[in-house]
């Protein structure tokens, strides 16, 4: 399955993990299928992607019954040396929130 942004050939600024990531800040009770419909991946790849994440320490599974819930460890740090410091909750709380129903914040380059 081709990622949406990759169809007509352009790429996308996020990765397949920052989508998935930006997908369970926004809905933590969506289920596997869900997330994948939304990000355009396969459900097996945003299996994978969620174990990473997990494993990487950007996120937490927690069953409840037989539906599973994530969390996003606001606090964790980007891992990569350019990001050094710097938190992914803030960056995901922009993100998580953008094009939401009635969102009309201004971003910092609209004018």
């Amino acid at each position: 399955m081709s990622h949406r942004g990759e169809r007509d050939g352009s790429s996308t600024l996020l990765t397949g993990h920052g989508h998935v990531l930006v997908e369970i800040a926004r809905s933590p009770n969506a289920r596997i299928r869900d997330i994948s419909a939304v990000v355009g991946l396969a459900e097996r790849t945003v299996q994978a992607i969620v174990a990473d994440l997990e494993a990487a320490g950007y996120i937490t599974r927690h069953r409840t019954g037989r539906r599973t819930r994530y969390t996003v460890r606001h606090d964790s740090q980007f891992r990569h040396p350019a990001q050094e410091g710097l938190r992914v909750g803030p960056f995901l709380a922009v993100l998580a929130t953008a094009g939401e129903a009635g969102d009309t914040t201004p971003g910092p380059n609209d004018k």
